[in-house]
């Protein structure tokens, strides 16, 4: 590699890691609040917390990375037209496809990563938040276990707990389900226990009353017990399997899913294939970033004031390609024959680099052609 080559791209990778950085915070916090309030409000610890916010972060970056890659592109280019160090490399006979080889370097290193957090970090952090947010669930006590309150961890359910021992009893307990309009019942029991069973978690109550109000005939009642058996496992949202959702199964298994299978969990293979090529797809689009912000600015020239002009059309060429990208992916989701589709933005991308460093190689291209107009 030349020394301009490793010149740029270690410029590249600089500002690459700052912005990089600098966005995962900002996406990383609004993710954060959000499950800080979830969490929280769950009765789940501060470890918790922080646990869901590392196994969300791979997808962040993820996001951040194609954004990073053309900001770091968009920033050296413009830096260095500025300080006419791109003026004198093109001086000394390179051409935009030359100068362009550390961008398409530095694309690749990007697309490398990408690749990694695609096909293997992002499906096992995602599996990994699955199986904890399944066991928070099956947790109910951080739910009720919450002396003083009125609880209501459904409709139509309410839950109040006077006060809990050092041992972990419930004392002087109210549970009131009116899920049944028709038949309403209220408990009330001195203690209970919530235990764990294998057919869902089991709410033990000791010494209490039934209540069964009907008000069709305005009737009451009542039945004592000893101790009496509540399932609450029905109180806790069902959550989808790790095998149904195509984001959680790795690629191999994504492309080679069998026909049972897919009968099994009722997901179509055109979404399994989607998904599958979107991974590969993906990483591609960050070379397409990079060349995309690169390029645009090659069309100004020197311009000691910088080149707003190229930078607001290269943001709104990759809003058209993202565009492109979200309207072909739809299709592609919804028909098994057209997964090629997931590759169409990448392929434009590279065709609008192609054809804007094309057009700087040739400058008085369009003026020629403005002189015989004239």
């Amino acid at each position: 590699m030349a020394r301009f080559d490793r010149y740029m791209l270690s410029q590249l990778m600089v500002l690459f890691g700052f912005f990089s950085l600098v966005l995962v915070m900002v996406y990383w916090i609004n993710r954060a609040v959000v499950l800080f309030d979830q969490l929280i409000a769950d009765g789940q610890s501060a470890t918790v917390f922080l646990e869901f916010t590392a196994l969300t972060l791979p997808r962040v970056v993820r996001v951040v990375l194609p954004i990073s890659a053309f900001a770091a592109s968009v920033y050296v280019t413009n830096r260095l037209s500025t300080e006419s160090e791109l003026v004198v490399m093109q001086s000394s006979g390179y051409s935009g496809y030359r100068l362009a080889r550390p961008v398409l370097f530095f694309g690749i290193v990007v697309a490398l990563m990408m690749s990694v957090l695609m096909h293997f970090l992002v499906p096992s952090s995602l599996r990994a938040l699955h199986e904890r947010r399944a066991e928070i669930s099956q947790n109910v006590t951080a739910r009720f276990l919450k002396e003083g309150m009125f609880l209501h961890p459904a409709d139509g359910i309410t839950f109040y707990i006077r006060e809990i021992s050092p041992a972990g009893e419930l004392r002087h307990i109210f549970l009131s389900d009116v899920r049944n309009a028709d038949s309403p019942v209220t408990y009330t029991a001195k203690r209970a226990l919530l235990v764990r069973d294998p057919s869902g978690p089991k709410l033990l109550m000791f010494d209490g009353l039934a209540q069964n109000f009907t008000p069709d005939s305005q009737r009451l009642a009542t039945t004592s017990f000893a101790d009496f058996a509540y399932d609450i496992g029905s109180l806790i949202e069902e959550k989808s399997t790790t095998s149904s959702n195509p984001e959680l199964l790795s690629t191999y298994q994504l492309l080679n899913a069998s026909d049972e299978f897919l009968e099994s969990i009722g997901i179509r293979r055109a979404h399994f294939l989607y998904e599958a090529h979107f991974r590969f797809a993906q990483p591609l689009l960050a070379i397409v970033t990079a060349l995309v912000g690169f390029s645009c600015l090659m069309l100004g020239g020197f311009n000691r004031f910088g080149f707003w002009r190229q930078i607001v059309g290269a943001i709104v060429l990759l809003i058209f390609i993202k565009t492109l990208d979200n309207a072909l992916n739809e299709i592609a989701q919804n028909n098994e024959n057209y997964w090629f589709l997931v590759y169409v933005s990448v392929l434009t991308g590279i065709l609008i680099s192609y054809l804007m460093l094309w057009i700087s190689s040739k400058p008085m291209l369009f003026k020629r052609r403005r002189k015989v107009t004239a």
